[in-house]
C-alpha cells in the first residue's frame, strides 16, 4: 500500500496531462464519394457548429504538391483520426498512404473512428467488392519489389481498420443521425484533452500542497473515495482542485467539474441542470428526459455506478448538492474519486466523509513570490519595491486572493501608487476581496452573524474559556456550538497559545476576515451611533464627546493598551436602551454615569469612576460584572451576578 501511495504521488505532482494537440480531429476520406455531401456535412458540423478543429485535407482544390508534405505532419498533430471508408476509398494510393500513416500515429491510443460509408466492413478487411477491384488494378501497376511491399501494406491497414469499432451509415435512419453519433463520440474524445488551467502560467507552492492531497487521493487504489479540501474563501481551494483534475482527468472513464455550484444552484434553485451537466458527456439525447432531482439521482446511479469517475464538486454550500449529486460510494465505479471543495467542513462530516484536506494560507517566501509575479512579473521584486511588497504580504497573511488581486492591481505602477494603496488598504477594502469573503458571511444564520460579529469586534485573541461564559450570556445560545460552527464555516480557528507560561486555547481568525466583519458593521451606517457595534476608539470618543449614543448600538468594546483619562460626559448613555455588552479597559473617565441600559448582560469596566451604578440602574439580564481597579463599593438589592 505504501510503495502505490508513493507512485501515485510521484506522478501526481509531476505535471503529467495528456499531450496537447493541433488538430482534434483529421478527415481522412475519398473527395468523389463523400466531399460533396458526407463529409462536407460532417465537417460543418465538427467545425463550424461545435467548434472542434478539424483537418480538412482539400488537397482536390489546392492540388498541390504542398499539401502532399503537410499530410503526415498534419496527422501526427491530430488528436483523433476519422477515417470515411466508402466504396471508391481504396482506389485511391493517397488515401491508402494516409491510412497507413495514421494507423502507425493513432492506433495504439484507440484514436481511430473508422465510418463505414456504404460499405461492409468484411469486405474492406477481406478486400471483396469495389476494394478487389481496386487493389487489382494496383498489383498491375505497381511491378517492383517496394511498390508490392507497400500493396501489402495497404492491404494489412484495411484488414486493421475493418476490425476497428465504428459507425456503418447502413445502420442509421439517415445522414443526420450519423453524423450525430460521430460527432457526440468525437465530442467525448476531445473533451478529455480540455485543460481547466492555462499549462503557461505558474502556480506558486502547489507540489507540496498536491503531494499532501496525493496521499488522500491514492487514485490508484481500486475503490470509491471521497475527498474534501476545505478552508476559507480565497485561499486556493478551486485552483488546487482544478490542478488535481488536470493532472489526472485522462486516468478515468469519465470525468467532470462541476464548478462554482453554490453560485449555479442560488440562480437556478434547482440542481437538475448540474445534474444534466454531470450526465451530458454520455448521454446527450437521454439528460432532456431528467424532470426532477430525484430522476437525476436514478439516472447518476444507473450511468456511473459501472464507471471508475472523477468528479469534482466545487464550492460546495448546501448538503442538498452532495446528497443530489454524489450520495454514496454505491453511485460510482471502482476507482473512482469525488473530490469537493467547500468553506464549511461541517457539511463533509454530514455526508460522512473523513478525509478532507484543510488548505493553508502560503508562507513568507511562497507568498513574496506569488505576489511578485503578478505585480511585477517576476519571482523576486528588485530592491527598490522589496520593503513595500513585504507590507503588502503582512497584509495578506499568505491569503492568494490578496495577493493576485493587489498585485495585478500594482502592475506597472510606480513606487507612489504602491504608498498610496498601502495607506488605505484598512479604511478602503478592495471589493474582489471583500465580497469573495463576505459570501461566507451571507451563508450564516441571523444568530451565527451577531455571534461572528461579536467575536471579530470585540473578541479575538481572547481565551476561549473566558469568551464562551460571556456569548452565553450575551445572546443566550450555546455560544461554544455557535464557535464550532463558525470554525467549520472557516470564519474563527482556535490556537494554542503560551499565556503566563500556560497553554490557553485563543479565539482566532485571519485579519482581513475581521476586517470584512468590520467593513460589514461599518456599512450600517456613516454615523457610529447608529451601528451595533463600536471597537474603534475614534468611534467610541466620537459618540462620547458628541452624545450621539442611540438605541441601535449593541456593544461597546473599548480595550486600550495603556490607561488613559479622558473628559467625557456620560450623558451618551442616556439613548443607549439597546445596549448589552460594555467593555472599558484602562480608560478613566472624570464623570460618572446617571443611566445605563438595563438590557446590559455584561459590563466590563475598569477603573469605574463611581461608587455606586446608577439608580436607574435595574438589570434584569445582566449576569457578569466585572470592574477592577474601581471606585465601586455598593450595587443594589435584587439579582445575583458575578463580581470580579
Amino acid at each position: 500500500m505504501a510503495l502505490s501511495t508513493q507512485r501515485a504521488s510521484a506522478s501526481f505532482v509531476s505535471n503529467e496531462s495528456a499531450p496537447r494537440w493541433k488538430y482534434d480531429v483529421f478527415l481522412s476520406f475519398r473527395g468523389v464519394d463523400t466531399r460533396k455531401g458526407f463529409v462536407s456535412h460532417l465537417y460543418h458540423e465538427l467545425w463550424e457548429c461545435q467548434g472542434i478543429t478539424t483537418f480538412l485535407d482539400d488537397r482536390e482544390l489546392e492540388g498541390g504538391t504542398s499539401i502532399q508534405l503537410e499530410l503526415p505532419s498534419a496527422i501526427k498533430e491530430s488528436h483523433i483520426a476519422i477515417v470515411v471508408l466508402s466504396p471508391n476509398y481504396a482506389s485511391s494510393k493517397w488515401c491508402l498512404n494516409e491510412l497507413t500513416t495514421i494507423l502507425q500515429c493513432m492506433e495504439a491510443r484507440n484514436s481511430v473512428l473508422p465510418v463505414f460509408y456504404e460499405t461492409d466492413p468484411s469486405d474492406i478487411g477481406n478486400q471483396r467488392g469495389s476494394f478487389a477491384k481496386a487493389f487489382d488494378e494496383h498489383e498491375e501497376k505497381f511491378i517492383s519489389t517496394q511498390d508490392k511491399m507497400k500493396v501489402t501494406q495497404w492491404r494489412e491497414a484495411l484488414k486493421k481498420v475493418s476490425k476497428v469499432s465504428g459507425w456503418h451509415s447502413k445502420e442509421s435512419k439517415c445522414e443526420r443521425e450519423l453524423i450525430e453519433k460521430i460527432v457526440q463520440s468525437v465530442w467525448r474524445k476531445v473533451q478529455a484533452t480540455f485543460k481547466l488551467l492555462d499549462s503557461s502560467q505558474k502556480f506558486v507552492g502547489v507540489n507540496f500542497r498536491l503531494e499532501q492531497l496525493s496521499s488522500l487521493l491514492a487514485y490508484d487504489a481500486n475503490d470509491v473515495r471521497f475527498i474534501g479540501i476545505t478552508g476559507m474563501g480565497g485561499i486556493g481551494k478551486t485552483t488546487l482542485a482544478k490542478l488535481v483534475y488536470d493532472r489526472i482527468f485522462h486516468h478515468f472513464e469519465v470525468h467532470s467539474f462541476l464548478g462554482n455550484i453554490r453560485d449555479v444552484s442560488k440562480k437556478d434553485r434547482t440542481l437538475i441542470g448540474l445534474q444534466e451537466r454531470l450526465l451530458s458527456p454520455m448521454l446527450k439525447e437521454k439528460v432532456k428526459e431528467i424532470w426532477d432531482e430525484e430522476c437525476g439521482i436514478i439516472f447518476i446511479k444507473k450511468c456511473l455506478r459501472n464507471k471508475k469517475v472523477l468528479l469534482i464538486l466545487d464550492d460546495v454550500d448546501d448538503l442538498k448538492q452532495l446528497e443530489v449529486l454524489a450520495g454514496n460510494q454505491s453511485w460510482f465505479g471502482m476507482g473512482s474519486r469525488i473530490v469537493i471543495t467547500t468553506r464549511n467542513e461541517g457539511l463533509l462530516v454530514q455526508h460522512g466523509i473523513a478525509a478532507s484536506y484543510k488548505m493553508q494560507g502560503l508562507n513568507d517566501c511562497e507568498a513574496l513570490e506569488l505576489f511578485s509575479l503578478n505585480a511585477l512579473r517576476k519571482e523576486q521584486p528588485e530592491k527598490d519595491f522589496l520593503e513595500l511588497s513585504e507590507h503588502f504580504l503582512k497584509y495578506a497573511r499568505g491569503l492568494p486572493l490578496v495577493l493576485k488581486t493587489l498585485g495585478s492591481f500594482l502592475h506597472t505602477r510606480g513606487q507612489d501608487a504602491w504608498k498610496s494603496v498601502l495607506d488605505n488598504i484598512h479604511t478602503v477594502p478592495n471589493p474582489t476581496i471583500f465580497n469573495t469573503l463576505k459570501i461566507s458571511y451571507d451563508g450564516l444564520e441571523d444568530m451565527e452573524k451577531r455571534v461572528f460579529l461579536d467575536v471579530a469586534c470585540f473578541h479575538k485573541g481572547k481565551c476561549i474559556e473566558q469568551v464562551i461564559p460571556i456569548l452565553d450570556n450575551s445572546f443566550e445560545v450555546s455560544s461554544s456550538i455557535m464557535i464550532d460552527l463558525l470554525i467549520e464555516k472557516s470564519l474563527l480557528t482556535v490556537e494554542k497559545r503560551i499565556q503566563y507560561d500556560n497553554s490557553a486555547n485563543v479565539i482566532g481568525m485571519h485579519d482581513l476576515i475581521q476586517e470584512m466583519a468590520w467593513t460589514i458593521v461599518g456599512q450600517e451606517s456613516k454615523e457610529p451611533g447608529l451601528r451595533s457595534w463600536l471597537w474603534l476608539p475614534d468611534d467610541i470618543f466620537h459618540i462620547f464627546t458628541t452624545n450621539t449614543g442611540t438605541r441601535a448600538i449593541e456593544g461597546i468594546g473599548l480595550q486600550l493598551p495603556e490607561i488613559e483619562e479622558v473628559h467625557w460626559s456620560c450623558e451618551a448613555f442616556s439613548n443607549m436602551h439597546g445596549l448589552r455588552f460594555l467593555e472599558f479597559n484602562n480608560l478613566i473617565i472624570s464623570s460618572s454615569p446617571k443611566f445605563l441600559s438595563c438590557s446590559l448582560r455584561i459590563i466590563i469596566w475598569s477603573w469605574y469612576p463611581s461608587k455606586s451604578l446608577p439608580p436607574s440602574f435595574h438589570p434584569r439580564f445582566l449576569t457578569e460584572l466585572r470592574m477592577r481597579h474601581s471606585k465601586l463599593v455598593r450595587l443594589w438589592d435584587g439579582k445575583e451576578v458575578r463580581v470580579y
